[in-house]
């Protein structure tokens, strides 16, 4: 059975364009549903922070449940790809604090997509793409929340930046689909969802890309 490494924001807020810092971490449902889904096939997960920090969840994700059990986290700094056969980043919106930057991240970003590991994102997870190699990324098919999901939740105007107008800038082949609705799209092992409600399909994929 493989080793899916998942890659978590160690962010517990968002700095805003004024300054402010908007609170949040991990969506529940884009770190639950995959790794429910993973580890039912028979895959074994390990988590990875920048400084090896408990990820925080955005209590908004919760809707008055618990925060899902996540697995102890080991530093982002410490990793070796080659012990993994997958790697899975989930969203909130703490990945464009930390991980939309992180050049260690982006390391492993570079390494998967040059290796053709599966390499799965989701919502703002997709923030991870940004510090990468760019020729890494250029004329890649891809989504991510989008512009529309962003001015729906309330944030666009506040935000510093938008994770659909950078992939664009960097050169991604951006698509949305319907906002809210599941959107994933499959560029070899490349892939990616644009929203939480795209959690269980970016799992699927994923566990199809382990097969082949």
């Amino acid at each position: 059975m493989a080793k899916i490494l998942f890659v978590m924001s160690g962010a517990d807020h968002w700095t805003l364009n004024d300054g402010s810092k908007h609170p949040t971490g991990y969506w529940a449902e884009e770190f639950a549903v995959p790794f429910e889904k993973v580890t039912a096939a028979g895959h074994s997960v390990e988590v990875a922070t920048p400084g090896g920090v408990a990820p925080t969840v955005d209590k908004a994700s919760l809707d008055g449940g618990d925060a899902p059990v996540v697995p102890p986290a080991i530093d982002l700094a410490g990793v070796n790809l080659d012990g993994y056969d997958a790697v899975f980043y989930p969203g909130g919106h703490g990945p464009m604090e930390d991980l939309a930057v992180d050049t260690t991240s982006a390391k492993l970003v570079d390494r998967a997509l040059t290796d053709g590991k599966p390499l799965a994102l989701v919502c703002h997870g997709v923030a991870a793409l940004l510090p990468a190699t760019p020729e890494l990324i250029d004329g890649r098919r891809v989504t991510a929340f989008s512009n529309e999901e962003e001015t729906a939740a309330g944030l666009a105007a506040k935000a510093p930046w938008l994770l659909e107008d950078r992939l664009v800038a960097l050169g991604a082949d951006y698509a949305a689909g319907p906002a809210w609705q599941s959107h994933v799209i499959a560029d070899g092992t490349l892939i990616t969802g644009q929203n939480p409600g795209s959690s269980a399909a970016v799992a699927d994929e994923l566990l199809l890309a382990l097969r082949a």
